[in-house]
């Protein structure tokens, strides 16, 4: 089969094309044949190994797994003896092994179900993104009905889903996006739409009950500034150096909890076949739409990655894997 392979660390330019043997599932395990993978921030860290600590659990020298890729939708291929409730022949969507390929292997307690009305492409970007939103803002951040709520780098994969689902929850949404961002922002239902080129939302005067912060551009003092006194702070993304990248703002926020009044989080998604299933409810009752900026074919990942990695992205992008 073709898989995107990645034998050592580096940019994109380290990604081939290479035909490899088709995985076999394990006892508890499926095999999909993917129609279609969505890219995520994690990937080119992977890839980079980009904070350095990465290593550790990926490989000190070289990667242990040259497979990339974690989020996709297609067909079971196969099932392993174990495996109950799934067959071949059911669509289903969830985290696997190496997702940028013809086939790729799941936990089968990692998929579910895909609704036929609900495209390949639309399941494809919901287990990371937009898991990390709805587990940020329902189980972190507690939103409740008419709270008002921020969100920092709104365009992006998490940003859309976070708008989507913090108006599905009652909150009173705020958007932090660039000027070229604000109608769509808006049109996801954001009550406010702030253009950071334009206006420093830390500086507003305006204060909410949580922030759920993609990009981590402005100091976690100045984003305490802005949160209510009982306010929730929701870490998503952000940078940093290269040994310990946004996991130096996590280790600040784990330093300041006990002293502070407010609640400081690092939110990464848990995969949760409970949660999926919500969010493809959500998407068939147009609760939520997932926003795919580009598509990519199988053979034109590190083009899609290198995209991604410019930061400039308008929600998902999607990799179509088999038509």
């Amino acid at each position: 089969m073709q898989a995107i392979v990645y034998r050592t660390y580096g940019s994109a330019d380290v990604l081939a094309v290479e035909n490899i043997d088709k995985p076999t599932p394990e006892d508890d395990e499926v095999l999909i044949r993917v129609r279609a993978a969505s890219v995520n921030p994690l990937d080119w860290r992977v890839m980079r190994a980009s904070p350095h600590f990465i290593r550790l659990m990926t490989g000190l020298g070289k990667p242990k797994d040259p497979r990339l890729g974690v989020d996709a939708a297609g067909t079971i291929d196969a099932v392993g003896r174990n495996v109950t409730g799934l067959k071949p022949g059911d669509d289903v969507v969830g985290v696997c092994r190496g997702a940028f390929a013809e086939f790729a292997r799941a936990a089968a307690s990692a998929v579910v179900a895909k609704p036929a009305n609900v495209s390949f492409e639309q399941a494809a970007a919901l287990p990371i993104a937009a898991c990390t939103a709805l587990q940020g803002l329902r189980d972190k951040g507690r939103i409740q009905p008419g709270q008002k709520v921020l969100i920092n780098g709104a365009a992006g994969g998490v940003g859309t889903f976070a708008v989507q689902i913090a108006k599905s929850l009652g909150a009173d949404v705020t958007g932090i996006c660039s000027t070229r961002n604000v109608e769509m922002v808006r049109s996801l239902g954001a009550d406010r739409v702030i253009d950071y080129l334009r206006e420093d939302f830390t500086q507003s005067g305006q204060h909410y009950d949580a922030m759920l912060d993609c990009v981590a551009n402005h100091p976690l003092s100045a984003c305490r500034r802005i949160l209510n006194p009982k306010g929730a702070y929701l870490l998503v993304g952000g940078h940093g150096g290269p040994w310990l990248g946004p996991l130096a703002r996590s280790l600040q926020a784990l330093v300041w909890s006990p002293f502070v009044s407010q609640s400081l989080y690092t939110v990464m998604a848990k995969s949760s076949a409970t949660d999926l299933l919500r969010l493809l409810e959500m998407v068939e009752t147009g609760k939520i739409t997932p926003v795919i900026d580009r598509r990519y074919r199988l053979s034109e990942v590190p083009q899609a990655i290198r995209y991604l990695e410019e930061g400039h992205a308008r929600g998902k992008v999607i990799i179509t894997v088999t038509p």
